[in-house]
């Protein structure tokens, strides 16, 4: 694999990665991970609710409005009331008691916990917010490992005591997830995660007798078919639940509705003595990702395809998840390459809709 195939696959991973609402996390070997994938057992549709599981890419307005378009459904048409999500059991604890409560003080503390994440933005708070006011009978199941244990989680273990509930269901449970962050954090151990992930979801929706639920997930935690996005040697967390509750799964990827946007200007460029319009799409940050690279800026070439399909191409890939808005097949794109010294490469690269590695991939091609 040549450098730019490999820095394509680096920026792909890191982008999988910004899917994910927390950091993964790991205990054991992959062997015996996924020895706990397959151990377990298949529960017919007909002995459980639908589970509607949605990825996601965090912290996304347009994602959030239309999570909240679909949980609505799901409450007022549907008749759902628990809404798994990718938080701590503690934070979803947390959640329930803001939701019965009449100001947003937990919900602030909560908020500030989580500073230095992707849920940390205001269009997530609003997200709450609004899930408070229009649906309020909503429950919610935390999920995922022990993240912001020290802050959040320690915090919920001591309103426990205050309550003279620490012998109690909720008390083992935050311990335990704050042992599962401590395990991640300490091994950072992406597979440990995505299986403990599974487990808690089971746990949780095993105990509601056959309701039906939604999830709202990183999109890398969400896919039927997909593996666990560092290693690929587990199946991720849907695909373990698939593997569960069969045809009760139901799942989908809202992650593109980050790309759905519009150009930030249009220009006229000239390419091979013709003009064309330039959709053009910003500039990305490449220090540390891409040797001697300082930063890339991407255009779509308007109408050009037809010109330069039969052009030759150089062998060099890049996927669709590398460019910052949505790819099509049949499309043509420049990208200039700003070097640390300053100077600048221009690359054309079509996308014939071909694969590369299982990915969708866009190709360079030579204007000669």
């Amino acid at each position: 694999m040549n450098c730019k195939k490999f820095c394509s696959l680096l920026v792909s991973l890191l982008f999988l990665a910004a899917l994910s609402a927390c950091a993964p996390a790991g205990a054991g070997s992959a062997a015996s991970a996924a020895a706990s994938a397959s151990a377990i057992s298949v529960i017919p549709p007909s002995d459980s609710g639908e589970i509607y599981l949605y990825g996601e890419q965090h912290g996304v307005e347009k994602i959030l409005n239309r999570e909240f378009e679909l949980w609505q459904e799901n409450y007022n048409t549907r008749g759902m009331r628990h809404l798994f999500v990718e938080l701590p059991y503690y934070t979803g604890e947390f959640l329930n008691r803001w939701m019965q409560d009449d100001g947003d003080a937990i919900l602030d503390a909560v908020y500030d916990d989580w500073d230095g994440t992707d849920a940390h933005t205001p269009d997530v708070k609003a997200f709450y917010q609004k899930i408070k006011r229009e649906c309020p009978e909503t429950v919610f199941h935390g999920t995922d490992v022990g993240h912001q244990r020290q802050t959040t989680g320690k915090r919920f273990l001591q309103t426990l005591e205050e309550a003279g509930q620490k012998d109690s269901e909720q008390y083992r449970l935050t311990e335990e997830a704050v042992r599962q962050g401590e395990t991640y954090y300490g091994k950072d151990d992406n597979v440990y995660r995505e299986n403990t992930m599974t487990e808690n979801f089971i746990r949780e929706f095993d105990l509601l007798d056959g309701e039906s639920v939604m999830g709202i997930y990183g999109g890398a935690h969400t896919g039927i078919d997909a593996m666990e996005y560092t290693t690929g040697s587990v199946p991720c967390m849907a695909n373990q639940l698939a593997a569960r509750y069969g045809s009760a799964l139901y799942s989908e990827n809202l992650s593109w509705l980050a790309k759905d946007i519009d150009p930030l200007k249009v220009e006229t460029v000239t390419v091979a003595g013709k003009a064309y319009q330039a959709s053009y799409f910003g500039e990305e940050d490449m220090t540390g990702l891409l040797k001697g690279v300082r930063s890339r800026a991407f255009w779509r070439l308007e109408t050009a395809y037809e010109d330069f399909k039969a052009q030759p191409k150089t062998g060099d890939v890049l996927p669709y998840d590398n460019f910052p808005m949505l790819v099509e097949a049949g499309q043509v794109f420049i990208i200039d390459y700003t070097k640390t010294d300053g100077s600048v490469t221009r690359q054309y690269y079509r996308s014939d809709g071909r694969e590369w590695e299982g990915r969708l991939s866009t190709e360079e091609f030579s204007l000669n």
